[in-house]
């Protein structure tokens, strides 16, 4: 498992290329980037170093968060999956390629694909000292160069998918699973309109054999509805620099994510997925959960001891084995 924040090497390096940088003029242009991709933009706004060096400071952090988060459910469920090669889809600065290489020491070839030269470039210079120096990063359009791109046991696309119109997302999953020899991660922003994409995903994943990982513990229909939807929440830390640029003045940020592992290899029951915080009252503990016979709402009673104590312990996005859910 692997912690939430930026590993130190990654966090100097960027703090370096940080340094110097007006914050206000940072934080503004972060402001704008950031609100292009809420409306559903790409990241053509970032053309200049200072747009990329603006948008890694202040989106860097939280979007490693989230792989870190969607990484360690993949690890949970499969703790000897041991991949060898790392296949990083709208790679942008390289951050879902650190949380990879973070996470599996076993990587050895790393392919990132992303169409925008300020992020390569700025990619490149904050793995120059790591083991992300020697990295196969290619230029140009991730569709076109998924056609050439090599076979990965891991393929990761992390919040990519929102960038594409509705015509061009069906191929786009396609091809990523014809490059995944293994596990294929997909994260996305933590709103409906992400879970609505997910969920596209998952549907068209399952019809082609996929199994799932997590966080879903079955290929059945997912059990929500509307207006509930499927989301995670990750908290990490805020150095001084990330503060100023996002403006903010708490020491820490929740980043909502949704994600999907799946994988080729056959897999027996999984573990019930914690759905959202466990609710605390004097009497009880109650866990929302998604089984594999649907949703469940456990209940724990205080004068239940040991089931309390062992839901005391449960988080947002946690996983629960199967008998101690329905116990």
């Amino acid at each position: 498992m692997i912690p939430p924040s930026l590993p130190a090497e990654l966090k100097a390096a960027l703090e370096q290329q940080l340094h110097g940088l007006p914050r206000d003029a940072a934080a503004t242009r972060a402001g704008v980037i950031s609100q292009t991709y809420r409306d559903g933009g790409t990241s053509a706004p970032i053309r200049t170093p200072t747009d990329a060096l603006a948008y890694a400071g202040a989106r860097m952090p939280a979007t490693y968060a989230a792989v870190a988060a969607s990484l360690n459910a993949v690890i949970g469920i499969r703790p000897d999956f041991a991949p060898d090669a790392l296949l990083d889809v709208g790679a942008g600065p390289g951050t879902a390629s650190w949380a990879a290489a973070q996470a599996f020491e076993t990587l050895g070839a790393f392919t990132l694909l992303d169409a925008n030269s300020a992020l390569r470039e700025l990619a490149r210079t904050l793995a120059q000292d790591s083991r992300l120096a020697k990295a196969n990063y290619q230029l140009g359009d991730a569709r076109k160069l998924l056609r050439d791109a090599p076979e990965a046991a891991l393929v990761i696309a992390s919040y990519v998918i929102n960038e594409l119109d509705d015509s061009a997302r069906d191929g786009f999953i396609d091809a990523l699973w014809r490059k995944t020899a293994d596990t294929l991660l997909i994260v996305e922003p933590g709103t409906p309109a992400g879970y609505a994409r997910i969920l596209e995903a998952r549907a068209r994943l399952i019809a082609q054999g996929a199994h799932l990982i997590a966080p879903c513990p079955h290929e059945n229909a997912c059990p929500l509805q509307a207006p509930d939807w499927c989301h995670f929440v990750q908290r990490l830390p805020r150095s001084r620099i990330h503060q100023q640029i996002k403006g903010a003045e708490l020491p820490y940020e929740d980043e909502k994510f949704i994600y999907l592992a799946a994988t080729r290899v056959a897999l027996g029951p999984r573990p019930s997925r914690v759905l959202a915080q466990p609710e605390l009252t004097k009497a009880a503990i109650t866990a929302k959960l998604c089984t594999s016979q649907g949703l469940l709402r456990a209940v724990a009673p205080r004068r239940d001891k040991p089931a309390y104590a062992r839901f005391r312990r449960l988080d947002w996005g946690d996983t629960i084995e199967p008998d101690a859910a329905q116990d």
